[in-house]
């Protein structure tokens, strides 16, 4: 036997052993993510919807319009009333009646905000910051900060 035929001979050997090896699979396979990646005959279940309500610092905007207005309408006297009523500080009243003083289209972008799987899009400190920047132009500035907003 030359050195060739021998190379022939180890290479077909090789190439059987392969084969024996290999499994062919005519059923598709899906990935599941676990702590380990494995391979199963069944699809992974559909991923939930995100769970999406307004935004907590929307909702106190709306509740900031609705005191201003029930204070305009002459329903309830005034802020220290309106605390009274609603059992909270007069400081805290007027924390949520200064967002108000927010530029009305910085108010439209706040009250379409959402809270996505229970994370809030911005704290209402940060708000009021803006909120007391100065103009509704400085308003404007404060608010396109990084630091402010991600949107």
């Amino acid at each position: 036997m030359s050195g060739g035929e021998s190379s022939d001979l180890s290479a077909r050997k090789n190439t059987d052993a392969e084969d024996d090896a290999f499994r062919v699979i005519e059923k598709p396979l899906f990935r599941h993510k676990s702590r380990a990646v494995t391979l199963a005959e069944t699809p992974p279940p559909p991923k939930e919807e995100p769970v999406r309500r307004p935004a907590k610092v929307a909702q106190q905007l709306a509740l900031a319009h609705h005191l201003q207005a029930a204070i305009d309408r002459g329903a309830i006297a005034d802020r220290a009333d309106v605390a009274r009523k609603l059992g909270l500080t007069r400081a805290r009243v007027t924390q949520l009646l200064d967002l108000l003083l927010l530029a009305p289209d910085l108010q439209a972008a706040v009250l379409a905000m959402e809270a996505v799987d229970g994370a809030e899009p911005m704290a209402e400190r940060t708000l009021r910051a803006v909120a007391h920047a100065g103009t509704w132009a400085e308003q404007r500035t404060a608010w396109a900060a990084p630091t402010v907003i991600g949107f």
